[in-house]
């Protein structure tokens, strides 16, 4: 994956979806994020905080999402009220009557009843034939399939409508990102999410069901100091801005100490927000180290122009420059784990014949023999 550029992260759990855009040239961690909102999708509407996040939507569908017969409209929709873990989908046999998105999956082939949860757990196709018959077909006259392919269009449609408007927001173009698909339901779902935006590579990684939770042991830990001190620059008292990294530094070793991270492997990453005096919003500014002084003014001023110019495209260099906040982020490499067995040793074992074939059932192509692997 090292070589994908721009990426749309897509996690679909039980009772909600989540996309996010990940460019390799942008950082991963915004700092200008907006609250508030008088209009929802007009940036600039709300009160910026300039904090630490990811920026990602979440939508109301899920497995669990329940299909239903709108009584004013008599339309079938889809969430956002959902089955939640107990009693569960009506296939999973633990007293769920309403047919959900998952049961949908299921009678159209999409998840094998013998084989769920890693073969831990058997689905039952017949109350959910019977769940489809009472609340959806008593009402529209469609048949069982015909009403399980409405609820995979409608969710499916729901996704894609948010992550254009996601997309639109931010001025990207989907056709030039790749999807990488997770969470339980969410590789069920990519490939028709992919062809709704016009994607047009999708990857499912290994463990896709339990990403977070791979993720979770894998990351590095890792943790972000900030202390404000508002100066021109080339009025600042560089002893302080040392002393204040120092106090950041100790911090940062504490507490990734006390999570089990080497102190030698620790790295630190220095960066002041920086602006023109008088403007409103600054932007980040990497810092050639943890102890400056005079001589660094000048490195610093064309590192603040280069990324001004990337974000706005023009700069002012004849205006003075700001600095208002300095970060130390502090990170350690994460923990190795052992995945062996979990992959192929060989090109001959990455082209094993597949373990069973199913009927699936497809929009437009009817039932089709396909290959399990």
């Amino acid at each position: 994956l090292a070589g994908l550029e721009h990426v749309v992260s897509f996690d679909l759990g039980g009772t909600t979806a989540q996309v996010c855009l990940v460019d390799h040239h942008e950082p991963n961690h915004k700092f200008d994020f907006e609250a508030g909102r008088v209009r929802r999708f007009q940036k600039g509407s709300g009160l910026p905080l300039k904090v630490s996040v990811v920026d990602m939507i979440e939508i109301g569908a899920g497995g669990g999402s329940l299909a239903r017969i709108d009584p004013g409209s008599g339309l079938m929709k889809v969430g956002p009220r959902s089955a939640g873990a107990k009693p569960g989908p009506v296939c999973y046999g633990r007293g769920g009557t309403e047919p959900a998105v998952t049961d949908a999956d299921l009678v159209l082939g999409r998840l094998d009843p013998a084989y769920f949860l890693g073969g831990e757990m058997s689905l039952n196709l017949e109350p959910v034939r019977r769940a489809f018959e009472a609340r959806i077909t008593a009402e529209t006259g469609i048949d069982v399939e015909q009403a399980a392919l409405g609820v995979q269009r409608i969710v499916d449609e729901t996704m894609a409508s948010a992550t254009r408007m996601h997309l639109a927001e931010k001025g990207k173009d989907p056709r030039r990102y790749t999807m990488i698909a997770f969470g339980g339901a969410g590789p069920v779902h990519a490939w028709n999410l992919a062809r709704l935006l016009k994607i047009k590579q999708l990857v499912v990684p290994l463990g896709a069901g339990v990403a977070s939770a791979l993720g979770f042991l894998v990351a590095p830990p890792a943790t972000d100091m900030v202390r404000s001190y508002v100066a021109r620059l080339e009025r600042i008292d560089w002893a302080r801005v040392n002393a204040l990294f120092a106090e950041m530094k100790a911090a940062g070793l504490a507490l990734l100490t006390e999570a089990g991270a080497v102190p030698e492997q620790i790295t630190f990453r220095p960066v002041a927000e920086m602006r023109h005096v008088g403007q409103g919003f600054e932007i980040p500014v990497p810092l050639p180290g943890l102890e400056l002084s005079e001589a660094n003014v000048p490195a610093i001023r064309a590192t603040f122009f280069e990324n001004y110019r990337d974000r706005f495209e023009r700069v002012v260099e004849e205006s003075p420059i700001e600095a208002l906040s300095w970060r130390l982020s502090c990170a350690a490499p994460g923990w190795t784990i052992d995945l062996a067995g979990a992959v192929p040793r060989t090109a001959a074992a990455a082209t094993a014949a597949p373990r069973t074939h199913r009927r699936v059932l497809f929009e437009g192509a009817g039932w089709q023999e396909c290959p399990v692997y």
